[in-house]
């Protein structure tokens, strides 16, 4: 097939870097305590980027993990982002989150919307804690209650199961959101297994179904790697040299992406909507 051009930058999404609080199995950076695959990034580095993105027309900043909420300079970050644009940030809504309260006081009342997707992974508490570790379900919902409370933008991101019943399962969480008190229509996002970096797997082969829009058609990511931010191809891949589109953005944004990765096959089928709905 031919390669995939971007439609328009609706996110530039922001890699905080992969150390995280948890080590789940399943996550698809390899994420864990310490973990240095994708290194923590500063506002200093970050700034000129998040500048050139909202002068390029970028419909908004998303981050993604690791875990940001344990990154030094995130509230500084965001602080600049929102300035700019909208953002996303995803988190596991545990202790990272639960810990500093006071911090989300500092994001509020800006120029833009802050929004955050809170990984609950299934509407079961052992099944969810059977990879996140005990009592981190119950973690996840206070922080998510906690965020809702303090008036952010909230949704959930959960694991897709092959074969599912995607119907039984959105009324589960409807269910499990009306028993915390929480609305019962926040935005639910259904990721399939993508499986761990630098899996060996066949290249994609199938045809780009025009109604799926792939990450690598609406979005960019920056990452921090052997202490340079570069660009790549897709929110989704970064650790596939063919994916790397540079240290600047105008070149990033022209790039045509050849979807080869081990991921492609089924962001080109299934469809990944990691965004959510456009901005």
């Amino acid at each position: 097939m031919s390669g995939i051009r971007l439609s328009a930058l609706h996110e530039l999404w922001i890699h905080t870097g992969t150390a995280c609080n948890l080590s789940c199995p399943f996550c698809h950076e390899g994420s864990q305590p310490g973990d240095r695959r994708l290194e923590a990034l500063t506002l200093a580095e970050l700034r000129p980027h998040l500048d050139a993105a909202a002068a390029a027309g970028v419909g908004q900043f998303a981050f993604t993990g690791g875990e940001p909420l344990i990154l030094k300079d995130i509230v500084a970050i965001l602080r600049h982002a929102l300035a700019l644009r909208p953002c996303l940030l995803l988190t596991n809504g545990t202790a990272p989150l639960i810990r500093r309260p006071h911090h989300l006081q500092q994001l509020q009342g800006l120029a833009h919307p802050l929004t955050f997707r809170v990984s609950i992974d299934y509407p079961d508490e052992a099944r969810h804690d059977a990879a996140r570790g005990l009592r981190n379900f119950r973690k996840a919902l206070q922080g998510l209650k906690l965020l809702a409370d303090a008036g952010f933008q909230v949704g959930l991101t959960r694991q897709q199961d092959p074969d599912e019943d995607s119907a039984a399962i959105a009324a589960r969480f409807r269910q499990l959101l009306r028993k915390q008190g929480l609305p019962e229509d926040l935005t639910v996002i259904a990721l399939p297994e993508l499986g761990r970096p630098n899996q060996t797997a066949p290249s994609a082969q199938a045809s780009h179904a025009a109604a799926i829009e792939t990450p690598c058609s609406r979005s960019r990511l920056l990452i921090r790697r052997d202490a340079a931010l570069r660009y790549t191809a897709c929110p989704l891949v970064d650790d596939d040299p063919s994916f790397d589109l540079g240290p600047t953005l105008t070149p990033a944004l022209s790039a045509v992406v050849q979807p080869r990765h081990a991921r492609c096959t089924t962001c080109l089928t299934l469809g990944v909507p990691y965004a959510g709905a456009n901005p």
